[in-house]
């Protein structure tokens, strides 16, 4: 590793989350320069390597072609599927490489454990892809909770409002709708970031979980008349149904980046005959809504009590006409509220004098135009400051800072399989449940 001059990065996976950490290098050419990637799909592997001007030799198929750290890379960033993660990580981390790992960290308790003893017996850095920590939304909600304006936090409650279009595309057609496949429940795949925020934001350590939760909108039974099983071959009802394939992924072009990667071998840009043909053939989200493989759950509530007190909350519901996410926290000086949606927290602390009860104040936070409010390269950043050892933000998300999260995840879905309150304790040594419900 050259300390004077950029880290020489390896990108495994090279799909859009790979794709998107790796910018950071064509915007910041001082600081990260990809030098590699490994991804077994070709047309993914070129389109990366000719993004960064991977010579072919730099293109590799598989890791066992990638040699270990200080070679031809520094760094790796491992942004597999989640089923991936765990042997990735592991065989990159023993390789001498740091790790900057798309979330969820692993599907089971023990594996996160794992992950974390690896990196401490290997010395070497693992980060965790919670972007929205660094959003500067709940940025400057963390600061404000430091700075003591909340006093103690009593209680937080979070929820995200999953929209129906996001839903149908992600976990009911897509690679996250079946637990078996994936290797995760939504709430893992989908909510970690969230209860990661919540225990982030907290600071303290969850001792117990509850849950409850059921998939009830999206199954065979509540099919409509005249539903099919394709949109685009055998649905009477296809033309006024919201959720039709031909409407959301053809016509108004929604995730797109999902819908058509089947078909990525017939170059960036399909016509729309090909993307018509590929809905009415094999494409999975040319799939009826109400007659897919999906076995997530549709809706979730997680409560959880902290070691000093604190209580939260966190809501799923998978069905909402617009996307959200909302925050509240309440402590003993006053409350903090607001959605990373629209960048707005309203602080009121109470008031301990004067003629008003409280006082008031806005804070508005700049999210326009980039998803997770610019997040996604704040922590790249981030993992370039841990890995030179500088100093890194208040959002660090080594693996030893982002381990709680993830076990009030799989609590919950004890919890919420075994109908009963479930102690962390309990997960010290033991593989947890994968989240996915009839």
């Amino acid at each position: 590793m050259n300390p004077a001059g950029p880290l020489r990065a390896v990108v495994v996976g090279s799909g859009h989350r790979g794709v998107l950490y790796a910018t950071y290098a064509l915007e910041e050419r001082t600081e990260l320069i990809i030098t590699a990637v490994v991804d077994p799909d070709p047309v993914r592997r070129d389109r990366l390597g000719d993004a960064h001007g991977l010579p072919p030799d730099r293109r590799l198929a598989s890791l066992d072609d990638l040699p270990p750290a200080g070679a031809i890379a520094d760094v790796a960033i491992d942004a597999t599927m989640d089923a991936d993660h765990v042997p990735t990580a592991e065989r990159l981390l023993r390789n001498g490489y740091p790790v900057l790992l798309e979330k969820p960290i692993a599907g089971t308790a023990a594996e996160v454990l794992g992950l974390a003893e690896t990196s401490r017996r290997t010395g070497r850095l693992l980060m965790i892809c919670h972007v929205l920590r660094y959003s500067p939304f709940y940025v400057a909600a963390k600061e404000r909770v430091l700075a003591g304006d909340l006093g103690e936090i009593m209680s937080i409650q979070m929820a995200e409002y999953v929209s129906f279009d996001h839903m149908a595309a992600a976990y009911v057609r897509g690679r996250w709708a079946n637990s078996t496949r994936s290797g995760s429940g939504i709430l893992l795949s989908k909510c970690c970031h969230d209860i990661d925020l919540l225990a982030w934001l907290c600071d303290d350590r969850p001792v117990r979980v509850a849950s409850a939760g059921s998939r009830r909108l999206f199954t065979a039974e509540r099919a409509p008349a005249g539903a099919g099983t394709r949109c685009v071959d055998d649905c009477a009802i296809e033309s006024r149904c919201a959720y039709s394939a031909r409407r959301q992924y053809l016509e108004l072009g929604l995730w797109g980046m999902y819908a058509w990667e089947g078909i990525e071998e017939l170059g960036p840009e399909p016509t729309p005959e090909q993307k018509l043909a590929s809905l009415a053939s094999d494409n999975p989200y040319g799939r009826c809504v109400w007659r897919s493989d999906n076995d997530v759950l549709d809706r979730q509530s997680v409560s959880i009590e902290f070691a000093d007190g604190v209580v939260g909350s966190f809501l799923l519901s998978g069905n909402a006409a617009v996307g959200n996410r909302t925050l509240e926290i309440v402590g003993t000086r006053g409350e903090l509220s607001g959605s990373p949606d629209t960048g707005t927290i309203r602080l009121r602390r109470i008031a301990d004098s004067g003629d008003q009860l409280y006082r008031e104040e806005l804070i508005t936070t700049d999210v326009a135009g980039q998803a997770h409010g610019g997040g996604d390269l704040k922590l790249v950043a981030d993992f370039v400051r841990a890995v030179r050892g500088e100093p890194v933000s208040v959002s660090s998300t080594k693996i030893e800072n982002s381990i709680d999260g993830h076990l009030i995840v799989f609590a919950a879905d004890r919890a919420l399989a075994e109908r009963r309150l479930v102690e962390l304790s309990e997960f010290a040594a033991d593989p947890g449940v994968i989240g996915g419900i009839g």
